[in-house]
């Protein structure tokens, strides 16, 4: 069975942040997204929690630093990165509420600009 590849697709914003990352970090982040678009799961990839079905992170240890870039596999026909960013946590592994709530809004106007 041959398994179509998708697209992967950015908001503006996040190749923005993406670029900023050092290029090993983006390879590896890459890789995961080519998984994503052929229909599997990359090791690095987890569901993001309470931002509803088909939103993934990408969680990467890059040199000391704590790298992720946000996915959703369920807005339409291709994969779109929302977010990419440090995470610089100041309470242990939680994601920075300022980022959830860019991601929940980044989705938010992505779904109804795809409807």
């Amino acid at each position: 069975m041959i398994r179509k590849t998708r697209s992967v697709s950015w908001v503006k914003a996040a190749l923005r942040d993406f670029e900023s990352f050092p290029e090993g970090a983006r390879s590896v982040c890459l890789a995961a997204l080519t998984i994503a678009a052929e229909g599997g799961n990359a090791d690095i990839a987890k569901p993001m929690k309470g931002m509803g079905a088909g939103v993934f992170e990408i969680a990467l240890r890059y040199r000391g630093e704590a790298l992720r870039v946000v996915y959703a596999v369920q807005l339409g026909d291709d994969i779109w990165v929302v977010h990419a960013f440090q995470k610089k946590s100041t309470r242990g592994i939680e994601t920075p509420k300022h980022e959830l709530d860019l991601i929940r809004d980044r989705l938010k106007r992505l779904k109804e600009m795809l409807q």
